[in-house]
């Protein structure tokens, strides 16, 4: 038996499993651009989606397509074109069993997306600012496997 394919947002407070994936691909139109607040929206068919916890808030992004994201933390989770739902690729727990094997809508594609991987990382010494600053990180996200209670943990500032 295959172990469960399961997701959700940053936060929590929607949760997923999913009975099979195919066709992963990746989106460059500019709405899937807006909705992932990034270059391109990487997306992969669902069959069988189900939600666990919560449930995704709704934008029609336009006259044929309807998102679904948490409405707590904002991550993107669905695509719902009135065919096969897909789900969005990061939401995975184990996003790597999606690996897009196909691109959409290449007349939106922002020309500088395929150099990206040429892009220099930035070198800095051990004990630099960068290093200081992440060693006083503490997630509050959510971890990348199902829990039988979570509180997400919102609006730490007030």
């Amino acid at each position: 038996m295959s172990d469960p394919i399961s997701g959700g947002c940053q936060c929590g407070a929607v949760r997923f499993r999913v009975a099979e994936l195919g066709n992963p691909s990746i989106c460059h139109c500019r709405m899937c651009q807006k909705a992932f607040g990034g270059f391109y929206g990487p997306l992969v068919t669902a069959t069988g989606l189900e939600w666990t916890r919560g449930a995704p808030k709704i934008f029609n992004s336009s006259n044929k397509v309807k998102r679904g994201f948490c409405g707590d933390c904002g991550t993107p989770l669905t695509y719902d074109w009135g065919g096969d739902k897909e789900v969005a690729i990061g939401a995975l727990d184990d996003p790597t069993i999606a690996t897009p094997t196909v691109q959409v809508n290449r007349n939106d594609k922002l020309a500088f997306v395929d150099t990206l991987h040429a892009l220099p990382f930035r070198e800095h010494e051990e004990h630099s600012t960068e290093d200081a600053f992440m060693k006083t990180i503490i997630s509050y996200q959510h971890p990348d496997h199902d829990t039988t209670d979570w509180k997400p943990k919102v609006n730490r500032d007030e």
